[in-house]
């Protein structure tokens, strides 16, 4: 049976590595009761060493505010064209596609434009800079979501924005996301955010995530959904392989790049 300083120093050292660790997880490794870990993960939490949220850990905060465009898209811009790159792959000729807000989901509008030859597809989208790159593309029919226009997202959002949805019926929804959570789910930064995404979900046959690792064990204000709604997740090589067994234990295709 390991020591109490023992048991600490294993957990430090899973979230050094990891970055996240779950209460179950270790406490099978360990092979003592989860009540055990959950007191140890409470000391550690009191000397401000992590971060404790329901049944896991996280060596960081695990919120994420609100942020420009401008901003999301000068983070982890390589892994984000390498994503993109192959969430293009997935689209056919004949889809109708919808393409969430983000600075991914920019990238995958610039890898969507660089396909040669152009697919006939239709895309619908909230995000206006998407709208405006592939509406160069005679092939591609764009559906802009009206509504009023979020500043730091350049996208529109509320009621008006998904009026429409009802009528729509898309083969892909492409969805970025600022946090992603076996306990909270997926969540953008904004409540506004989220509930559209939400209906944009519900209009799509197949829902795919493109989100770089550092996305994964953080969760922004507003939830879009369980993990379990979706279908495939696309990220970076750098997604640790705590992050791989839970999505595969979620039954989600994961595809890294």
């Amino acid at each position: 049976m390991l020591s109490i300083a023992e048991r600490h120093k294993y957990i430090l050292e899973k979230l050094e590595k990891f970055g996240f660790i779950r209460i179950t997880d270790v406490a099978e490794e360990l092979g003592v009761t989860k009540v055990t870990i959950r007191k140890d993960v409470k000391i550690l939490e009191s000397k401000g060493l992590l971060y404790k949220v329901h049944g896991s850990a996280r060596l960081a905060n695990p919120h994420i505010a609100d942020r420009d465009l401008m901003t999301k898209s000068s983070l982890n811009r390589e892994a984000k064209s390498r994503i993109a790159e192959r969430a293009a792959q997935m689209i056919q000729e004949g889809d109708s596609i919808m393409i969430s807000a983000g600075s991914t989901t920019y990238a995958l509008a610039e890898a969507i434009h660089a396909l040669n030859p152009a697919p006939t597809i239709n895309v619908v989208t909230p995000f206006l800079k998407v709208s405006a790159l592939l509406n160069e593309i005679d092939s591609i029919q764009v559906e802009q979501l009206g509504g009023c226009v979020y500043k730091k997202s350049f996208a529109t959002r509320g009621e008006t924005a998904s009026a429409s949805l009802g009528d729509m019926v898309c083969t892909k929804f492409f969805l970025g996301v600022d946090g992603f959570d076996p306990d909270f789910g997926i969540t953008t930064s904004t409540i506004e955010e989220a509930h559209l995404s939400r209906k944009m979900m519900a209009a799509a046959a197949k829902v795919i995530v493109v989100a770089d690792s550092s996305k994964f064990g953080h969760h922004g204000f507003g939830r879009v959904a369980t993990i379990d709604e979706v279908d495939v997740i696309i990220t970076d090589v750098g997604l640790s392989p705590e992050w791989v067994k839970i999505i595969e234990e979620a039954g989600i295709e994961l595809i890294t790049v």
